[in-house]
């Protein structure tokens, strides 16, 4: 496609999504490569106006610190993984946008991954959840149980009796209280 037609088409994607107009001139300012990539993404993820405009801000704030383009962005192995894998588009969309979060803010995905082995290292039953905050946004940590009887429920209480140790060693890591060994 060339790039009158693909930018015809994304004045027709951002028509339709109501994409804001700054958003669509950054999208526009892109290079030729780039800006097909995107469009070629979008439309197989089936992006809404919301998720279109979130990865557009996310692709360009790699693409700067990263010294590439965006195109090159898409183009990484995870991020294709994504775009090119069958299942549902919401889920995708989702995906891809989580995926495009962890290559912005690797450090941030480093302290997910370390508390993930945190709470795995702690080998609690299946029926007690360790829920850590959407994105590391706070420092509360969520514990919630699933039970059916009393003892059930005294059961997992031991458990998490247990593991209060490693418990409030995760609580202190959210709060900054501990050193990143990251």
């Amino acid at each position: 496609m060339k790039a009158d037609e693909i930018d015809a088409e994304i004045r027709t994607v951002a028509a339709l999504l109501h994409v804001p107009d700054a958003h669509l001139e950054r999208w526009l300012a892109m290079d030729d490569a780039s800006r097909g990539a995107f469009l070629a993404s979008a439309r197989n993820l089936g992006l809404r106006t919301g998720q279109l405009v979130s990865a557009l801000e996310l692709l360009e704030e790699i693409a700067v610190r990263e010294q590439i383009t965006a195109a090159e962005v898409l183009a990484h192995d995870e991020i294709r993984r994504i775009a090119d894998a069958p299942g549902s588009l919401p889920t995708r969309a989702k995906e891809f946008l989580e995926a495009l979060r962890q290559l912005r803010f690797p450090r941030l995905r480093k302290m997910q991954e370390r508390l993930r082995s945190e709470i795995a290292a702690l080998k609690l039953p299946s029926r007690v959840s360790v829920v850590l905050p959407k994105e590391l946004g706070s420092d509360d940590l969520q514990i919630s149980l699933r039970v059916r009887s009393g003892d059930e429920l005294r059961t997992l209480v031991e458990a998490l009796n247990r593991a209060t140790g490693g418990l409030e060693r995760i609580i202190e890591i959210l709060g900054g209280n501990v050193k990143d060994e990251i």
